[in-house]
């Protein structure tokens, strides 16, 4: 389980607007940081136009490394940490070009110059 693989994830149960069942997500926790059995995700969902407008929305189209089937969005506003025993299955990694997209949300997630 490393940083930036996509990992089939069950969500359930959730409370209010969090986004649920089960789901690809992407690893986004530092490989090196945390001795808990435990990572930080962020959730795909499918990719809709208006998307493409908001920060915090990264856009992976499918690919051979990604092993998506449609084209999708990773939600950085629905940053979670969860058990490694809610990892399922490895399904792909993300290139490079949503890797930086992604670091560019998270900043303005959290509000980070």
């Amino acid at each position: 389980m490393k940083r930036n693989e996509i990992w089939l994830v069950n969500l359930d149960p959730t409370i209010g607007a969090e986004i649920r069942k089960t789901r690809p997500c992407v690893i986004i926790s530092n490989d090196a940081v945390g001795v808990l059995p435990l990572k930080v995700i962020a959730p795909l969902t499918d990719f809709k136009e208006r998307y493409r407008a908001v920060p915090w929305m990264v856009v992976v189209e499918p690919d051979a490394d990604n092993n998506l089937t449609k084209p999708s969005v990773v939600d950085l506003f629905q940053v979670r940490c969860l058990s490694e025993e809610r990892l399922i299955r490895k399904t792909g990694k993300l290139s490079i070009q949503p890797q930086i997209s992604m670091s560019k949300a998270l900043k303005v997630v959290f509000g980070l110059s």
